[in-house]
Order: C-alpha cells, then sequence, then structure tokens
C-alpha cells in the first residue's frame, strides 16, 4: 500500500466519526491523529494498526482506551461513556500472543511422596519437567532451574545449595557452603548472556548473595553490602544483579567484580519480593511455545538473545519490589535511581510480585486476601481480585499474559481472567494451605504445592 494512503476505515466527515489517537503502551504516538467512523471496533482498528506498524505478518493488538478493554464499537463506547466527540480519544494499542493458552480443569495427578510441607514448584524452562522442593532434612525454601535446562539448583534451610542433574535426578557432588544461614532465593545468570548456564547468584538470611560458577564449584564473587536478611535476588538481562532485603534496601551490583552499582531507596519496611519485566523469557531463555529444540549452546544463546531484544524492545529493563509496607515501587534501575511509582492499595504486606510474560501487565499478592493488577509500564491500577479467604501466598502467570493463577492460605488456587477482571475458574483439591503454585512455559500445565504435603498438577 501506499504509505501516503489514508489506513483502512479512516474517515473524512466529522460529523459522523469519532476523533482517535493511536498510542503504544510506552506512550507514543502512532501517526496522527485520525477521524475513524463511529461504526469502527477492534477488529479494524487491528487493520489500521497493523497497516501504519508495516507488520508484513498481521499481529493481533488489544485495545484500550484508560484502564478498559476496547470491546465494542467506537459509537457504542462513546455512547456508553457519555463522552463529548470533540474530545480526541485516546487508545492504546498492545500486542497480543499470537497463541492462546486454555484454562486448565482437571487435576491430572496428585503426587503424595513428600514428607513434609512443598515450600517450591518450578517447571522447567522447556515446560516438560517440574522440580519441587519440601522439607527433607534440611527443608529446600527455593528451587531454580538453569534457562538452558540443563542443571536445577535448590537452596535449603541449612544455608546449602545443591546441584541437580534433571536427567538422572542425582544430586551433583557434595552441597555448594558458604552461606551461614538459610537460602532465600536463587537466580541463573540468562542463557543470552552466557551458554551453556555456569553461573547463578544465591540470597540468604546472613546478609549476603553469593555467585557461584558450577564448572569450578566455588563462589566466585560475595556481594556484601546489606544489613539485614537478603529476602530476594535476580539476575537481569542487562547484566546487573537485584537483590532486596529486610534493611528495605534494593540493591543493584554489576557481575564482573560484584562491585555496589546503586541503592534503590523508598520502602519503610522489608522488601519480600523483586521481579523483572523480561523475567519470562530470562526463565526460558531459547525455549518457547513453540517447542523447539537447540543441538548447540551457540544456537541457544542466539534464540535467547533473539527472545530478549524481541521482548525488551526499546524500552529499559523494570523492576518492581513489594514490601511489607504495603507498598511497591516501580523502578527503571538503569536510568534513575528514584522509582516510576509508588503503587499503594493493598491494605497488608505485599508477598509476591510478578510482571507478564509481554511486560504488559503486573500482579500483585498480599496478605490482605486479594490479588492486584497493574499497568506493567505506568504502575497505574488497573483492578482487584477478590475471593480468596485468606493469605494470597504466590501467583503465577499463564505464557500468553491472558490468564493469572493465585495460591492462597485458603487452601485453593484460583485462575483470573486479565481481560474481563473475574474469576474464570476455583482449583479446589488441596486439604490445607498452598504454598506454591506455577504454571508451565509451554501453557498445558500447572502445579502446586502446599503445607498437606501433596504436589498436585493440573492439565487443560
Amino acid at each position: 500500500m501506499d504509505s501516503q494512503a489514508p489506513p483502512p476505515a479512516a474517515a473524512t466527515d466529522a460529523n459522523t466519526s469519532v476523533m482517535c489517537q493511536l498510542v503504544s503502551p510506552e506512550g507514543d504516538h502512532l501517526g496522527a491523529a485520525l477521524y475513524l467512523p463511529q461504526n469502527v471496533g477492534p477488529p479494524q482498528l487491528q487493520e489500521i494498526v497493523n497497516h501504519l506498524l508495516h507488520n508484513e505478518d498481521k499481529l493481533p493488538y488489544a485495545f484500550y482506551i484508560g484502564d478498559e478493554e476496547l470491546s465494542v464499537q467506537l459509537g457504542t463506547y462513546m455512547q456508553q461513556k457519555n463522552a463529548n466527540v470533540e474530545v480526541t480519544l485516546r487508545i492504546v494499542y498492545q500486542p497480543q500472543a499470537l497463541f492462546r493458552i486454555r484454562p486448565v480443569n482437571r487435576c491430572s495427578a496428585t503426587i503424595a511422596g513428600h514428607t513434609e510441607a512443598v515450600l517450591a514448584v518450578s517447571f522447567s524452562p522447556d515446560g516438560k519437567c517440574l522440580a519441587s522442593g519440601s522439607g527433607h532434612k534440611n527443608w529446600v525454601l527455593c528451587i531454580a532451574w538453569s534457562p538452558d535446562g540443563k542443571h536445577l539448583v535448590s537452596g535449603s534451610k541449612s544455608g546449602e545449595l545443591i546441584l541437580w542433574d534433571p536427567k538422572t535426578g542425582k544430586q551433583l557432588g557434595f552441597p555448594l557452603m558458604g552461606h551461614r544461614k538459610w537460602i532465600t532465593a536463587v537466580s541463573w545468570e540468562p542463557a543470552h548472556l552466557q551458554a551453556p548456564c555456569r553461573r547463578f547468584v544465591s540470597a540468604s538470611k546472613d546478609g549476603d548473595a553469593r555467585i557461584w560458577d558450577i564448572t569450578t564449584r566455588k563462589c566466585v564473587i560475595s556481594l556484601t553490602g546489606h544489613t539485614n536478611s537478603v529476602t530476594c535476588v535476580k539476575w537481569g538481562g542487562d547484566g546487573l544483579i537485584y537483590t532486596g532485603s529486610e534493611d528495605c534496601l534494593i540493591k543493584v551490583w554489576e557481575t564482573s567484580q560484584g562491585k555496589l552499582v546503586k541503592t534503590l531507596q523508598g520502602h519503610g519496611h522489608w522488601v519480600n519480593s523483586l521481579a523483572l519485566s523480561t523475567e519470562y523469557v530470562l526463565r526460558t531463555g531459547p525455549y518457547d511455545h513453540t517447542g523447539k529444540t537447540y543441538s548447540t549452546a551457540e544456537e541457544m544463546k542466539e534464540a535467547a538473545l533473539a527472545r530478549y531484544k524481541k521482548m525488551r524492545g526499546n524500552a529499559p529493563e523494570r523492576l518492581v519490589s513489594g514490601s511489607d509496607d504495603f507498598t511497591m515501587f516501580l523502578w527503571e534501575p538503569t536510568i534513575s535511581k528514584q522509582p516510576k511509582a509508588r503503587m499503594t492499595g493493598h491494605q497488608k504486606l505485599v508477598n509476591h510480585v510478578y510482571f507478564s510474560p509481554d511486560g504488559q501487565w503486573l500482579a500483585s499478592a498480599s496478605f490482605d486476601k486479594s490479588v492486584k493488577l497493574w499497568n506493567g509500564i505506568t504502575g497505574k491500577f488497573v483492578a482487584a481480585f477478590r475471593g480468596h479467604v485468606a493469605d494470597v501466598y504466590q501467583i503465577s502467570w499463564s505464557a500468553d499474559s491472558r490468564l493469572l493463577l493465585s495460591g492462597s492460605k485458603d487452601s485453593t488456587l484460583k485462575v483470573w481472567d486479565i481481560r474481563t477482571h473475574k474469576l474464570k475458574q476455583d482449583l479446589p483439591g488441596h486439604a490445607d494451605e498452598v504454598y506454591a503454585v506455577d504454571w508451565s512455559p509451554d501453557g498445558e500445565k500447572v502445579a502446586s504445592g502446599g503445607k498437606d504435603r501433596v504436589l498436585k498438577l493440573w492439565m487443560n
């Protein structure tokens, strides 16, 4: 098409049309404002956006006015809202996943081998394997797969880190020792920075984070500077490590020598949880929903880099922190030490924060029994999901960013619909508190573990 030609469905008669400005999720205008006929709805807007972006392959988009998804024609919307036709309508277009995840609806397995509560569950990057952590003699508190899927590490209450071979399920060598108190979190170096994956970082109640090299089986760098327990750690896509602590601070470290780059201040109580906008692609490395496999580490690294770049775009990596002070902060640490937004509304501590795989949304789980949804770019509040009758411990997203899973002290799992902001389904079955939930990266399975010592697997 001629680039000067008006996009499909553009109108010229101001009396029967609505003046619209299409805007990217980051707030950039897509071309000039357009007069669009009142009978234009999401399908026509999709055509217009694909045309203006010169997309050779037509991509799906959702459209938002304010924080509400547009699901009707413009004329109907204007009537429903009694909106002023003289004012330009700002319509945000958001890219959608090309694939769609179906909700899980049946419990396909109840695995009762654990002798203590199941505190951690995690699917492998390709979604084919599941690891769970429980209380053997030292209580496994956290588990993490390397993004290339070749290794698994678990951290325990005794301060030991154990490497496992996922193929055999056997422990690899002796535990890695160095932390003086229990391990709170583990995060691997992203596959697009290093493949095969060699390094991971551990956080501990002893106040330190440590970088380990699995080939030498040694701690190569100690990140010291927090004055209290380090509760959470993330290894970012730019090669920086982020640590959150009970000293109310978030520290940013470079990873070649372990130098402190900056400190992010603002919380009035413990930092409980950190999330990165790129987390899904960092966790899954080269693996996506197509199930493609790789024969060399170099291929993996290239695929992981391509996925990371596509997800990041030109925007900086964003970080969110959730705290015992009931609030969250949205940061762009590479740009500024000041938070981009302060997110308030929870009535009790924020236990878990998590970006959607596409980075457009952010969810938070709180001991106030609610899950809240926020705009992942601006930090603006979008909706509250209510239905749990006790503390919400953990949340997990479906790979297409359309569904959100929550696990609660009330012994249930719930699946929420991001588009309608409503409960999609209840997954009862646990006899006691649900501590850990994970939605597999391939979208086909959900795992949950809890106080009843049972690991459950749900399928769609």
